[in-house]
Parts: C-alpha cells; sequence; structure tokens
C-alpha cells in the first residue's frame, strides 16, 4: 500500500490490511505463516520551516498481528512465533534534508525515517517494525542441545556416533609445550 502526502491532505487515511504470506522478505531464517494484519491512521503533518518553504511529513500509526516461523538459532528446527506490536512513526520526505556536506542532527531527527518521490510503502515500514521486534536469538526450548558439529545430527532427537573427545588436529603442534616450559 503506498501512502503519499496527497491523500492526507483532507483526512487521515484508515489503514486496514492484511499482508499476504510471502508478500514480505524478513530474512532467509524467518517466514510468515498466515496474513499480517495491520491497522491504523497515517496523518500529514506539515512543518513550516520558512514563509515560502513547507516539508510534508508522514506520520504512521499502527499496530501488526500475526504469526511468524523462525528458525532455531541451535538446530534450525523451525519455530512457531507469535509476533503483535504497535509504532508510531515519521517520515519526511528524502528532498528535505539533502543537504550537500556533513551536518549535525538533533536527538529529535534520529527518529525520523525518509519516504521517496512516490510515497512511503506501508509494507516496508511494518517489516522493518516486525524485524525489530524479534528476539535476537530464538531457541526452540531453552536446553536445546543443538547440532553436532561434526554429522550434523539434531542432538534434541538422537545423539550422534561421533568420537566425543576428538581432538583438533591442528593443536598437535603445542602438546608437548607445556612440558618443555616446567623442565
Amino acid at each position: 500500500m503506498l501512502i503519499t502526502p496527497s491523500q492526507l491532505i483532507d483526512e487521515p487515511l484508515a489503514i486496514d490490511e492484511a499482508i499476504p504470506a510471502g508478500a514480505l522478505e524478513y530474512a532467509p531464517d524467518i517466514r510468515q505463516i498466515g496474513p499480517l494484519t495491520v491497522t491504523g491512521q497515517a496523518d500529514l503533518i506539515l512543518e513550516h520551516r520558512s514563509a515560502s518553504e513547507q516539508v510534508q511529513d508522514i506520520r504512521l500509526r499502527a499496530s501488526y498481528r500475526g504469526e511468524l516461523e523462525v528458525l532455531c538459532a541451535r538446530c534450525i528446527t523451525p519455530v512457531l512465533t507469535p509476533l503483535q506490536g504497535q509504532f508510531d512513526l515519521i517520515f519526511r520526505p528524502e528532498s528535505a534534508d539533502a543537504e550537500a556536506g556533513e551536518r549535525a542532527i538533533t536527538a529529535d531527527e534520529t527518529e525520523i525515517g525518509y519516504y521517496n518521490e512516490s510515497g512511503l510503502l506501508l509494507e516496508d515500514a511494518v517489516r522493518e517494525q516486525v524485524l525489530l521486534s524479534l528476539p535476537g536469538r530464538t531457541l526452540c526450548k531453552p536446553d536445546c542441545k543443538g547440532l553436532c558439529p561434526r554429522c550434523g545430527q539434531n542432538l534434541n532427537l538422537e545423539s550422534c556416533n561421533c568420537a566425543e573427545t576428538s581432538q583438533d588436529p591442528r593443536w598437535n603442534a603445542l602438546a608437548g609445550l607445556a612440558q618443555k616450559l616446567v623442565n
């Protein structure tokens, strides 16, 4: 859904969308299961910079709800993750702050996103908020044993036949060093 300032001049735009599974690409280990519902509204905020210049910011306030399938960080088993959240964001036209060179920004300006000439894509804002709301690491269970580093067997399902104490041959050169230092 494309949101443009011209849509918001007379009144706020009500948002009631269902983003279908597969419409947004999150990450290789994250998959949306079923629709992601988004409800809220978009408003136009006019910022008067001078008598002849005004900037049309878009304020997007919405909530979302859906389910994602995230791969376990240890054993790569899919984990169903219910998700819901809300956000209140301000977006400014890219051209409004496009000054040449470096400049300092205020703390308030760090909270502003930007949209291009054609407008703001709701899906882009929602995708970003969904990714920010996910935990940094998802586990299928707190005591997940993960995969065997040698054969790849899921150790939650069964043990593997790999030697428990196999030694990395790269350490062989240092094997007798401790004895030599003591003598």
